[in-house]
């Protein structure tokens, strides 16, 4: 075994003393500490310090709530921690508004830290994200011959977050073995989800440089590992055909220490994922809030594996004296309590510390551009958003376009990606597994390393398994990273009823998706308005969803050729945020005015019943454009000048986004109303059915906005 100098083993001492002197403490202050949950690394401390003291600051980890030891192994101070433990308002990773050890770092001289959850295991996705995002920018794209392949300045300009160095992923670093890696840390019982296994699976299938370190402490919490697993994480993962795992004694340092500094060696030079499985005991509490003596049976045992002995023992073996050794204990001991006393008196949050950081500011805030270009050609709105995308992939090098079947082959089951991969190549538009969750949880990795990704699920219907990603990493990150960490993403998604697709392809899903705070929605119902959007999207920093109703990618759905439109020039950018008056009247005070407010195909419903009517006197027509951040002014001041209002959506009715849109008509415009707000929306029945006629009385339709229009207007 390779001896490990003196140097490291006194900063390997220190750390460890320095995280067992926190667990004390906090044990020690248990009422004061525990207002706020927290765990720590107590027995896992030698392969968590092991890993933080060979990370570099080009290097990206991405610790899970265990990991105190990680963080003080790269340079976290004990006072740093401690605001993070009490929700300070100086907690350095995200200003007191997440428990402890959920890290988030974007300093230069550290490793970095996208914004870390607590749901376990869901930052393997995030992680390999960041490893599949380097794996691009040494692929040629970025770098040529070692060498930026475009403008430094302008590319450094471009890189939606910033980031980039030509050092570290130059093709000479890589061979001097400098490039940089990611970490991923996980508990044992975490590789059970199955998002783990999804990036997994992308590691092994791109060669990612990742490493995977899964500390092993036996238990979930009060399940064991007999209960819950079939095999060991180093196990498992030799089921991946090119993730090589190891399983060591992470209680052991120069093991540990030897063991990562080969791996890590080989991600930084040959570019593969690795999996590392430490076995170690848990010897405090798996949270403040879930005492170990609940329910452990193993605790004797669990003690007589601790590191700090062995640690101890093996720097008096190499040349420390007791005398030495003690001198370090007290020394940080009264230094971990000076820090506290000093952290007690830290300043809190203030309440308007609330309201900071929900979204990172864009610079799109006005419509700007040609909408409809003189001489013109008028295209299909699928195809409006193919050439947005073009268009966005020709200038910005970090632009990526990957999901299901966009690749070259297919150019996606609508055809919204034909071409691109011919285009732009097989790295740049590339088929994913059948993995949402993984699709859009990647996201949080490429984004965070200065690429654009604009990633799609194939139906809305489909959406949900990527909802645990959408909801935990993606849409939180900026705000519990205290505005560090934004996420830029464009996640399309077809949706809405057409053609009877059935129970598994036509479902509306708007209402689910506007619930998740932190993001932005758009559901247009144009071309010119969705390649607006897509490009003021891509200049966002901010993640945004696009609902494109696939009912009007072609207009071949009978009254919706209003879909259709002039291709806006290059130049254009609709803002987020700002309806649109389609149809506009006058204030009259001696007939019945009707302010019918609606997004997607609901607009075409709404046009069509005006004109069959031939009410487009009497009836003013509010395309919303965008679900969040909605357009308020413009909907009250229709609202109030029309005094009744419809709310038209192809939703089902009742506990929907529509409802929620009501309430607030009904709240903001109650003097101006004639009549209650009503909606018509799709039956609420669970699922849109096969059967044309079926999906015909299921869903709603011009005459049935006829019929409601005439109603309210005799109410």
């Amino acid at each position: 075994m390779k001896k490990i100098s003196k140097d490291i083993l006194k900063k390997a001492f220190k750390n460890l003393v320095t995280a067992k002197s926190l667990t004390e403490l906090y044990e020690e202050n248990f009422k004061t500490v525990s207002k706020y949950v927290h765990a720590t690394s107590r027995g896992h401390e030698v392969i968590q310090i092991a890993i933080g003291m060979q990370l570099k600051p080009q290097d990206y980890a991405f610790p899970y709530y265990r990991d105190d030891s990680i963080l003080l192994s790269i340079g976290m101070k004990p006072y740093e921690l401690m605001l993070q433990v009490l929700a300070k308002k100086d907690d350095p990773f995200s200003g007191g508004r997440t428990y402890y050890s959920h890290p988030s770092l974007r300093d230069d001289d550290k490793p970095k830290i996208p914004h870390q959850s607590s749901a376990t295991g869901m930052q393997a996705i995030p992680a390999t994200g960041v490893a599949m995002g380097f794996h691009y920018r040494e692929s040629g794209n970025f770098f040529e011959n070692g060498k930026e392949s475009n403008d430094r300045e302008k590319s450094k300009q471009n890189a939606v977050n910033g980031w980039y160095d030509q050092e570290v992923h130059s093709k000479d670093s890589r061979l001097r073995g400098n490039a940089p890696i990611v970490v991923c840390s996980l508990g044992d019982a975490s590789v059970t989800e199955g998002e783990v296994a999804e990036a997994f699976q992308m590691a092994a299938l791109k060669q990612l440089p990742i490493l995977y370190l899964v500390q092993d402490n036996g238990w979930d919490i009060s399940a064991n590992e007999a209960e819950t697993r079939a095999q060991n994480a180093c196990e498992y993962a030799r089921g991946f055909n090119g993730l090589e795992a190891v399983s060591i004694d992470g209680t052991d340092f120069e093991e540990s220490y030897n063991t990562l500094q080969d791996v890590i060696s080989k991600i930084r030079t040959e570019r593969r994922p690795f999996l590392v499985h430490a076995k170690v005991p848990l010897l405090n509490h798996h949270t403040s809030g879930v005492r170990m003596e609940f329910y452990r049976d193993d605790l004797e045992e669990a003690r007589s594996r601790d590191p700090y002995p062995k640690l101890k023992k093996l720097l008096l073996d190499n040349g420390f004296s007791e005398k030495e050794l003690s001198k370090i204990e007290a020394d940080i001991q009264k230094s971990v309590q000076k820090d506290y006393e000093k952290a007690l008196k830290a300043e809190d949050p203030k309440p308007e510390d609330l309201f900071t950081h929900d979204f990172a500011p864009t610079e799109i805030t006005e419509e700007k551009g040609e909408r409809s270009p003189e001489g013109g050609e008028k295209v299909v709105m699928v195809d409006c958003a193919l050439f947005a995308i073009e268009e966005l992939m020709g200038k910005h090098k970090e632009c990526l376009l990957y999901g299901q079947d966009v690749g070259g082959r297919l150019g996606g089951v609508f055809r919204e990606a034909a071409t691109l991969a011919q285009k732009f190549g097989d790295n740049r538009v590339f088929n994913t597994p059948i993995q949402e969750a993984f699709i859009v949880g990647s996201t949080v990795g490429m984004s965070a390393v200065g690429l654009k990704p604009i990633v799609e699920v194939q139906f809305a219907d489909y959406i949900w398994p990527g909802l645990n990603q959408l909801f935990t990493e993606v849409s939180r990150s900026n705000y519990l990273s205290n505005g560090k960490w934004p996420v830029s993403m464009i996640l399309r998604v077809p949706i809405g009823a057409y053609g009877s697709g059935g129970p598994y392809h036509s479902s509306s899903v708007e209402s689910v998706v506007t619930n998740i705070r932190g993001l932005k929605i758009a559901y247009p119902s144009n071309g010119a308005d969705l390649k607006g959007l897509m490009k003021a999207a891509y200049y966002d920093p901010n993640p945004v969803v696009i609902f494109e109703h696939k009912g009007l990618y072609w207009s071949k759905v009978k009254g919706t050729k209003g879909a259709t439109s002039l291709e806006p020039a290059e130049d254009y950018v609709l803002p987020f945020g700002k309806a649109w008056l389609l149809q506009e009247i006058w204030k009259q005070e001696d007939v019945e005015t009707l302010s019918i407010i609606t997004y997607g195909m609901g607009v075409h419903w709404a046009m069509n019943a005006a004109m069959e009517l031939q009410m487009q006197d009497r009836i003013e027509i509010v395309d919303l454009r965008t679900l969040h951040p909605l357009d308020y002014e413009t909907v009250f001041k229709s609202v109030k000048k029309c005094g009744k209002c419809l709310v038209v959506t192809e939703e089902p009715s009742e506990n929907t986004f529509a409802r929620a849109l009501q309430g607030k008509i009904q709240e903001a415009c109650f003097q101006q109303l004639d009549a209650p707000v009503m909606i018509i929306g799709s039956e609420n029945m669970p699922a849109i059915p096969l059967n044309s006629t079926l999906e015909e009385t299921m869903i709603p339709s011009t005459e049935k906005i006829k019929q409601k229009v005439l109603e309210i207007l005799e109410y």
